[in-house]
């Protein structure tokens, strides 16, 4: 049993282990930092070690990548979904440890954004013994979500029904000893099957792995949701967000050139004659065999170079042209606008002249699909969540969920004026209380309405009985 345990700790999915060092890359690039910037900044062939190490010190990082991936997650979590039954405990405290249901998918969406790829497990908490309501609120005993990105997802497998049957995470924490004790490092793997959850532990990184926890559920299914962007692993193939990293490495190193060119326009390289450098003085207190004082013959931008006398012998500094920082600079603002239509979030056009209002429609209409492809997978995902918390206990609704599929791409003032003008015409009842939640969805775009208050505005707009008395005074 024991070498089973081993193995469990060595397994890896094949989709993982093609992808293991892209999604590294992609965390990394999210994350930024130094630790980044000297992981991406090239060196060039002919650059000598203190010109790199001095281009490394004062290089910058644009976090373009962090930016589009929360970008994404913002716009469409930018009005809270509507959770129409759902318990406001859970609502409030979806992960058990004080995360909200928006916080998590949040979360979710972000690592899609990143990974092209992420997971969701529902875990209920270890107890004995008989539970009453008042012990369940007592000692919080209810389901939790937690998301995972897929380097914490070691393996799967699909069942012949097409669903998980089993699913195998991995966490990596420290055991608390106590304030008079040190932390122990410990690496965890949760075993997710249609009947029950195992974890296994090692301690100390290279102990001997342990079964510390067993626990029955008989779901019928697995507590979890695997879920890949259908247009990219979906398909086998890549997910852009290695390719946005990409060109945010590029921006990195050219902004790095452009930032040194500006500081060789400052000081300047040193050039010298070849006879001058020949004729240098002694050191002095050198001795019969004085050397003559040494000059730098490395070719490379910070150091002097020399000239021959056939080249006038006149010692001067030169200096990069500012055209040619212009010119990374222009590059760079390319590589922007690129970046962000490559994603599919592209609004300002390089071009200064009006747009035309067919092209504007078709920008935001490429954004709004964009993102409502997007809210489909979020929406499903949580609808999912909920299920299996039910499933945990009965007493837990499945709430009805709608996420905002309206998103503030498009123009307030014409959109009022469209909605005015759609109010004008007869309608039933039905039509009228869409034209009225449309209202509420433009209301917020306004002012920022209290969730409890646009609940209540919501319930009267659905409780609309007769709209006679509108109808005459329209």
């Amino acid at each position: 049993m024991s070498q089973e345990f081993e193995y469990l700790f060595r397994r890896r999915h094949a989709l993982h282990r093609a992808n293991r060092e892209v999604w590294e890359r992609s965390r990394a690039a999210y994350y930024g930092g130094e630790a980044y910037i000297r992981r991406a900044l090239v060196r060039h062939v002919s650059e000598v070690e203190p010109e790199f190490a001095e281009r490394l010190r004062r290089a910058y990082y644009f976090n373009y990548p962090r930016k589009l991936a929360r970008m994404i997650t913002q716009f469409i979590l930018s009005v809270e979904p509507q959770r129409d039954g759902a318990d406001p405990v859970l609502v409030e405290d979806f992960s058990r440890t004080g995360l909200r249901a928006n916080e998590v998918m949040r979360q979710f969406s972000t690592l899609l954004n990143i990974y092209g790829g992420a997971a969701l497990t529902v875990e209920m908490p270890y107890f004995e013994g008989e539970i009453d309501c008042e012990r369940k609120m007592s000692e919080r005993i209810r389901p939790a979500v937690r998301a995972w990105s897929p380097l914490d997802v070691a393996d799967w497998a699909w069942g012949s029904d097409g669903q998980l049957e089993w699913l195998l995470v991995e966490e990596r924490s420290l055991a608390d000893n106590g304030p008079f004790l040190p932390p122990v490092p410990v690496v965890r793997r949760k075993l997710f099957t249609r009947r029950e959850t195992l974890i296994f532990e090692r301690s100390n990184g290279a102990g001997s792995v342990v079964q510390v926890a067993r626990a029955c559920h008989d779901l019928g299914c697995v507590p979890a949701l695997l879920s890949f962007e259908p247009d990219g692993f979906g398909i086998d193939g890549g997910h852009y967000f290695e390719d946005v990293v990409r060109i945010s490495d590029a921006i990195l190193n050219n902004e790095s050139e452009a930032q040194m060119n500006i500081v060789k326009q400052m000081f300047g390289l040193l050039v010298i004659s070849d006879s001058f450098a020949r004729g240098a003085r002694p050191v002095p207190g050198s001795g019969n065999g004085a050397e003559k004082e040494k000059f730098s013959h490395l070719l490379a931008r910070s150091a002097a170079i020399w000239e021959s006398p056939e080249e006038k012998g006149i010692s001067r500094y030169i200096s990069p042209s500012g055209t040619d920082t212009s010119a990374i600079r222009a590059e760079n603002d390319a590589l922007k606008r690129e970046l962000f239509d490559v994603v599919g979030m592209a609004l300002v056009q390089p071009s200064r002249a009006a747009q035309t209002a067919e092209a504007k429609a078709w920008d935001h209409h490429q954004i709004k699909q964009f993102l409502a492809s997007r809210v489909d997978q979020l929406e499903q995902a949580e609808v999912r969540c909920w299920e299996l918390m039910h499933g945990f206990d009965p007493t837990i609704p499945v709430p009805s969920i709608a996420y905002n599929r309206e998103f503030a791409v498009t123009d307030l003032k014409s959109s009022i004026e469209s909605l005015v003008e759609l109010k004008r015409f007869s309608g039933g009842l039905e039509y009228r209380r869409e034209v009225a939640r449309t209202a509420l969805f433009l209301l917020e775009k306004v002012r920022k309405i209290d969730p409890e208050r646009r609940e209540q505005i919501r319930r009267e707009i659905e409780s609309w009985q007769t709209l006679r008395q509108e109808v005459d005074n329209g």
